[in-house]
């Protein structure tokens, strides 16, 4: 459904979004689709072809698949669709003779409306930068640097420099997102701390051409990345992957404290990691410390953070770009919601409230979890000294590492802003299980209707109450309640039939984001309780049940 604009204006735009990486874009695609006025200030005229964040999971491609973009997405693959984009951990060397797949997300695609995909993450912003020029709300300064963010009582205010002329000009807004990345000059400005869990590690990453590395790894048909894993890592990795088809390559790994590009042999190093040795020409060196960072907060007073700016970890297991364009989903609709009148400013809080719970149980539950799993494996077993044992603990790994993929279920459990009746410890998470079932705080999986077409595509804008045989006055008290409370709802009713039967429910109110904010089996509900819930989700009220 359209959304009405924000009846009120606030200067130059409504919402001030620092940065246009992939989160801010996808912030501002998100508020423009919803009619909200945003003003994007990014640094650089065009996406850096640095090739990072490449794995974008299901859930991401369902963001996309909302903002109109997942087939242009698909089309910037630069890898040709029927060769797979599957992962593989190898153990000692990459062409030695033990490995298993690794983070396979095929395992979990029942679960969502679209496919995964991977492509770097130049070519992902390109997809966004185009799709937020085609809406009137959203306008971008691209080549602009922000100098100072600040603000007051009804507002924030950005000075910004151009980088080309000098020319500064001051932009002013309700609110203000910084989506400027691990240094973030909004959160030190708006006063938001970390908390920084340091490894003591040096990591360079190489961008390099070899079509003799394509050939070496024919061996392994349908695998885009590779990890390298070796006693003397100490669990960290050497990390291959593809950035195109048989050509151009990045590599992750430790190095010693002090190396440079110009005193260390890059090239050796990748040929003892593979293995083999193979032609190389390098097309950039940097480096990076491996840390994680977590924001202690993501909001100060009308300025938020989001993205690397509120959570940035190591590149492992393509965790950071789309847990940041979770970020701007949820983020996205709570701020329409309160410039729409529809929400309340505490509707505002639950996305701290949700979202930094979740990606602290991504560090602690996930990244450095296998760090640590991988490490204590190279020191319990030895492929020299014992290789039965050996192998059937990699069997087992192999294993744990499909478990993964079926327990990182991002989930908002314990959210202020999800009905949970009878539940006390509820608790928001990275950790969960894949489900049909719709339960309260967890992603909807998608069904066919009985009548034909997907409920995914005939989720709203807003809310959305989802009606299986539900009872005609549990319809009824739905809408009226949204009516007096001036909430956007929309209500699909159906027969609990075929697919829609596996939600178990009879009554399920999704939210914009497509998380659940309350569910039930009883057909049935009064007028008082269907009120209840509706100011529970969109944040009127803050009671629990």
């Amino acid at each position: 459904m359209h959304l009405n604009p924000a009846t009120a204006s606030h200067g130059d735009a409504d919402v001030l979004i620092i940065g246009g990486g992939p989160v801010g874009m996808g912030l501002a695609i998100e508020l423009g689709q919803r009619g909200v006025r945003c003003l994007v200030i990014e640094r650089y005229l065009q996406p850096q072809p640095i090739p990072k964040g490449q794995n974008l999971t299901q859930r991401t491609m369902e963001h996309f698949h909302c903002w109109g973009a997942e087939q242009q997405l698909r089309a910037a693959r630069t890898i040709p669709p029927e060769y797979g984009i599957g992962g593989l951990t190898a153990y000692g060397t990459l062409l030695g003779p033990h490995s298993h797949d690794w983070l396979q997300r095929d395992l979990v695609k029942q679960y969502y409306y679209t496919a995964n995909e991977r492509l770097p993450q130049y070519a992902t912003e390109a997809v966004l930068r185009a799709r937020a020029g085609e809406l009137a709300a959203v306008q971008t300064l691209y080549g602009w640097d922000t100098i100072a963010v600040n603000q007051d009582g009804t507002g924030v205010t950005a000075m910004i420099t151009e980088r080309s002329s000098g020319a500064e000009r001051v932009v002013r807004a309700a609110y203000l997102v910084g989506c400027d990345g691990a240094r973030s000059r909004v959160r030190e400005q708006a006063g938001l701390t970390q908390t920084l869990t340091a490894h003591d590690r040096l990591m360079v990453l190489l961008v390099f051409r070899s079509p003799g590395l394509h050939e070496l790894l024919k061996r392994y048909p349908g695998k885009s990345y590779y990890n390298v894993l070796q006693p003397a890592l100490q669990g960290y990795w050497k990390f291959f992957g593809r950035v195109d088809l048989g050509n151009t390559w990045f590599f992750h790994a430790p190095v010693p404290a002090g190396t440079n590009a110009d005193n260390f042999d890059f090239r050796a190093y990748l040929h003892e990691a593979v293995g083999a040795e193979f032609d190389v020409e390098f097309e950039h060196i940097g480096f990076w410390d491996l840390r994680f960072a977590l924001a202690d907060s993501y909001r100060a007073g009308r300025m938020f953070i989001a993205g690397d700016a509120a959570h940035s970890h190591p590149p492992y297991g393509g965790y950071g770009v789309n847990s940041g364009l979770e970020d701007a989903r949820n983020l996205g609709w709570k701020l329409a919601a309160v410039l729409q009148h529809w929400g309340s400013e505490a509707l505002l809080d639950s996305y701290d409230a949700e979202r930094r719970p979740v990606f602290k149980s991504t560090i602690d539950d996930f990244i450095a979890k296998a760090i640590e799993n991988d490490r204590t494996f190279l020191d319990t077993f030895d492929a020299e000294r014992d290789p039965l044992q050996f192998a059937q603990a990699l069997q087992a790994r192999a294993q744990g590492a499909v478990g993964e993929v079926q327990a990182f279920e991002p989930n908002y459990e314990g959210s202020p802003v999800v009905w949970q009746a009878g539940t006390t410890h509820a608790v928001c998470s990275a950790k969960g299980s894949h489900r049909f079932e719709a339960r309260a705080g967890h992603h909807l999986a998608p069904a066919l209707l009985g009548t034909g077409g997907n409920v995914y595509t005939a989720l709203a804008a807003c809310f959305t109450l989802l009606a299986f045989g539900a009872d005609a006055d549990a319809v009824r008290a739905f809408r009226e309640a949204a009516s007096a409370l001036q909430l956007p709802l929309t209500v699909i009713e159906a027969d609990a039939e075929g697919e829609v039967a596996r939600y178990e429910a009879s009554l399920v109110l999704v939210r914009p984001d497509h998380f659940v904010a309350w569910s039930s089996r009883e057909p049935q509900i009064a007028a008082n309780q269907a009120a209840d819930i509706l100011a529970l989700a969109s944040g009127i009220t803050q009671r629990r049940q």
